[in-house]
């Protein structure tokens, strides 16, 4: 325990020192809105407004959505990751994440120092936008921090919080970072013609793929499979699904980054998959289980916001349905799987975010007809293979990246809490804290 303390002041001290360097670095002042700026109220408003929108997304809603689903000894612990991951996260983008995500490009791999400390990002527009370069930013910063966050459903209930600081810090650096350079930032990935309107290999395919490597390394909790590990709150659950469903729509509908047509369709297009999603997902499990759960409702609408997530501004309200419907549909046979096969994503990060995002970036590779895509049934079959390079590329890279960043906080921190502390639960034995009297 000292020698993990050690560590973790460590850590912490050199993430203090270098964010102090990059304030005080050398045009590190924010820039002022220039006399001929083309700077557009309307446009910045949605997008800042987007902005806080996603934040809400993560916290409260993704930490009132997996910290239901937990048993009531864990839930605060469960909580606090969606928590510090927003913190952790938007600590490093301005340090140095948006640079090597969006600054000038390398390779095709990752981005410049160009933005170290936000140098030179601030209230003039950046690249012909029309909004102020820090908007775009700090709508960035909350895609990254709820990635973050989104794999910790995979680990609740067993891993170690200040190995999860660590790891949310590297993974943001070496895995998130270069994965939005390649789509969005002048990579590869983009220059070759990936559609990725929100975030689809960016976002959910690459937490997916983290969450069962982390399963995995980290093994089965406790009990796994003999003790009943049923959610301990599902209006928790409900609560925290349905703000996901009000705040998917700045995650979405805001990645125009316009008040526009796009973002209108975008728009449409989010909020029909996801009621497809729930009922797609619903009609399976009413099939196979003979009772329909409000926790399948829950899980299915999520599923189709994670599907139409890369196709939202590149089709149609109709297309959107049916890659909604199929988004609930795989991921329910995505969830099944994990069943059958036997490892701990306790949260079904896997099932709905990394097979949902799956799903859903072919889907587009399909049915984009608009807003500068057009895939197979609109005439250009050469799209879908470009969504499966970008497919394939996410879930190699996060896997291989992941597994070596587990490998490391573990030799050094240790990634899971002993046995002990496990059954006692970790709301008490990480933060000496009850969720209930």
């Amino acid at each position: 325990m000292k020698r993990l303390i050690n560590v973790y002041k460590m850590s912490v001290s050199c993430l203090l020192a270098f964010s102090l360097a990059a304030v005080l670095a050398p045009g590190g002042v924010l820039a002022e809105e220039g006399a001929g700026s083309t700077i557009n109220a309307g446009d910045t408003a949605w997008v800042l407004t987007s902005s806080a929108l996603v934040l809400a997304m993560t916290i409260p809603g993704l930490a009132l959505f997996y910290g239901g689903m937990v048993r009531s000894k864990n839930v605060l612990s469960t909580m606090m990751h969606s928590f510090i991951a927003v913190c952790v996260v938007s600590v490093i983008w301005v340090c140095w994440g948006y640079s090597f995500a969006f600054g000038s490009d390398i390779a095709g791999l990752i981005g410049g120092l160009d933005w170290l400390g936000l140098s030179g990002v601030g209230g003039e527009p950046n690249a012909g936008s029309t909004i102020p370069h820090a908007a775009f930013m700090v709508f960035q910063l909350m895609f990254a921090g709820i990635t973050v966050a989104l794999i910790s459903g995979a680990v609740a209930e067993r891993m170690n919080f200040g190995a999860f600081v660590v790891f949310a810090a590297l993974w943001v650096t070496f895995i998130y970072a270069p994965l939005a350079h390649w789509v969005w930032g002048g990579g590869w990935l983009g220059g070759m013609g990936d559609l990725d309107f929100a975030g689809g290999t960016v976002v959910h395919i690459s937490s997916g793929v983290a969450a069962l490597v982390c399963a995995l390394v980290l093994g089965k909790r406790h009990g796994y499979g003999s003790d009943n590990m049923s959610p301990h709150n599902l209006p928790f659950t409900i609560v925290g699904a349905s703000l996901l469903w009000v705040g998917w729509f700045g995650f979405n509908a805001g990645s125009a980054l316009a008040a526009n047509g796009v973002a209108a369709n975008a728009f449409v297009a989010t909020h029909v998959a996801t009621a497809a999603g729930a009922l797609g997902w619903l009609g399976v499990e009413w099939s196979y289980r003979g009772k329909p759960t409000i926790l399948g409702a829950a899980s299915g609408a999520v599923a189709g916001l994670v599907a139409i997530t890369p196709a939202a501004g590149y089709v149609g309200p109709v297309s959107a349905m049916i890659i909604g419907v199929g988004g609930g549909i795989v991921c329910y046979l995505g969830v099944f799987l994990k069943n059958k096969m036997g490892y701990d994503d306790a949260l079904d990060v896997l099932g709905i975010h990394g097979i949902g995002g799956t799903w859903g970036a072919l889907a587009t590779g399909l049915f984009a007809s608009m807003g500068g895509g057009t895939g197979l049934f609109f005439g250009n079959p050469g799209q879908v293979l470009i969504q499966a390079i970008g497919v394939g590329a996410t879930w190699i890279f996060s896997c291989i990246g992941t597994f070596i960043i587990l490998k490391v906080v573990d030799a050094t921190i240790g990634l899971r809490v002993s046995k002990e502390d496990e059954v006692l639960g970790l709301d008490l034995t990480q933060h000496r804290e009850r969720a209930y009297g």
